[in-house]
């Protein structure tokens, strides 16, 4: 059997404002199977670091596991042409109010490449200024801003039920073993 994978086909079977489900017919040699597949424009995260050292968050609502999270400022690519670094920008304004002078890529990751083909692009930004918040939605227009120390970021994580991959992924970048610390 060979060792190459094509997709032969695909079919929508759903889609949604932020993301679309298609089953695709992968052939691999003389056989075939079906993948369904998660379609998501992209998305971007931002983890804001004030001059006194804090990480700006925003507390909101997830339906998905009926709870409020702790979570750095995201939001989907769903402009079209927007880059990524200009998403972010909207998103940082957008969510917890501020503008930063300061950018640096902190790198791109696949969320679950078994079920969804969404990346996230996560940027450090700093030497920050505030401007006018605008949250979009129900749950951003109920979330609250909050800065935590780095001491209050690990209490805060250690206790929590589940944290947000997002988040810690770009602490790990910033701040190394950040989490582990005593």
């Amino acid at each position: 059997m060979s060792d190459s994978f094509s997709v032969e086909g695909a079919e929508v079977l759903f889609r949604s404002y932020v993301f679309a489900v298609e089953r695709r017919v992968i052939r691999h040699g003389d056989a075939t199977f079906t993948r369904d597949v998660a379609l998501h424009p992209g998305a971007v995260a931002v983890l804001a670091i004030n001059d006194q050292g804090e990480v700006g968050f925003i507390r909101q609502y997830r339906a998905t596991f009926d709870e409020w999270f702790l979570e750095i400022p995201a939001g989907t690519q769903d402009v079209p042409g927007e880059l990524p670094l200009e998403t972010a920008k909207r998103e940082l304004l957008e969510e917890i109010g501020y503008e930063a002078a300061e950018w640096r890529l902190l790198g791109r990751f696949m969320n679950s490449p078994g079920w969804t083909n969404q990346v996230m692009t996560i940027y450090e930004a700093r030497d920050l200024t505030p401007g006018a918040r605008a949250p979009v939605g129900p749950e951003e227009r109920s979330s609250t801003v909050h800065w935590l120390s780095p001491v209050s970021l690990r209490a805060a994580f250690r206790s929590a039920s589940a944290i947000d991959l997002t988040a810690a992924v770009a602490l790990h970048r910033v701040f190394g073993t950040f989490l582990d610390e005593n």
